[in-house]
């Protein structure tokens, strides 16, 4: 069977599992449960559709491993494979949303339009399956940035754990942690330089298959995609942030949302 309809089964499967799951459960997260593994599945299809004996391919498939361990700690050490480990985002959707509505939103959106961005974001294997060239100079370049770029990300979420472990422990001993979100290490340059991160290693798959093809193909769509699933959460995340934290608009104001960058001046002067 042809490598792409592999990836096709896999993911209708994925979908019903993730869709019956969230009905039976009342839970809404499995999609993020198997947000850092399923992408590792369909880059392995492919790079296996090769007989691993692809260089470019074999190098996705471990940047891609290498990005689902990552992922997966991080995300097991916050509790989001315990029971009732839901993205705190669906419950206040669901307080806005009547029960009929939210339950499209749940298959249209949380499963099925989720998990085809996980695919769409791994196609660029199935551009380099199709296209399959020597490994050059501009694979390694695109690898060292990609690695670069897990780095930053694995930095940047390790600083946000440091800092939620000292905010609980300050909570715990009755005091009130000042400040009350991060704003230091990488989250002084950027509000969300995990998001960023995440997303430019994903641009970078996509750079693969433009190096394999010689050209920018369709498969750039999941890229863009992610990038435009990651601005629509960023707003709807600040926007529950601020409303508990009013001092986090003085932030917004100084800091860049996404892409990190030097503060505003004129705010730290004031």
């Amino acid at each position: 069977m042809n490598a792409f309809l592999v990836c096709l089964w896999v993911f209708a499967g994925v979908c019903a599992v993730c869709w019956l799951l969230s009905v039976l459960t009342r839970e809404y997260s499995w999609v993020d449960r198997i947000w850092s593994l399923v992408p590792v599945v369909y880059v392995a299809i492919f790079a296996g559709a090769a007989g691993f004996a692809d260089p470019r391919l074999d190098v996705m498939f471990v940047l891609v491993a290498l990005w689902g361990a990552r992922l997966t700690f991080n995300f097991a050490r916050k509790g989001g494979y315990a029971r009732g480990g839901e993205d705190y985002r669906w419950a206040v959707l669901r307080a806005k949303m009547r029960p009929w509505q939210f339950q499209l939103f749940n298959l249209f959106f949380i499963t099925i339009y989720q998990n085809a961005i996980l695919l769409l974001i791994t196609l660029p294997a199935w551009t380099a399956l199709e296209n399959r060239s020597p490994f050059g100079v501009w694979d390694v370049v695109v690898a060292v940035i990609g690695l670069a770029f897990l780095v930053g990300e694995t930095v940047a979420d390790q600083q946000q754990w440091d800092f939620h472990q000292w905010k609980a422990r300050e909570q715990k001993a009755g005091r009130t942690p000042d400040p009350r979100f991060l704003q230091r290490g990488l989250f002084r340059f950027s509000r969300h330089p995990n998001f960023f991160f995440e997303q430019a290693q994903w641009w970078m798959v996509f750079f693969f298959g433009v190096v394999a093809a010689a050209a920018i193909t369709w498969t750039i769509a999941g890229a863009v995609l992610l990038t435009l699933l990651f601005v629509g959460s960023t707003v709807f995340t600040e926007s529950i942030t601020r409303s508990r934290y009013p001092e986090y608009a003085d932030y917004q104001h100084r800091t860049s949302p996404i892409v990190p960058w030097w503060p505003r001046r004129a705010a730290v002067e004031a």
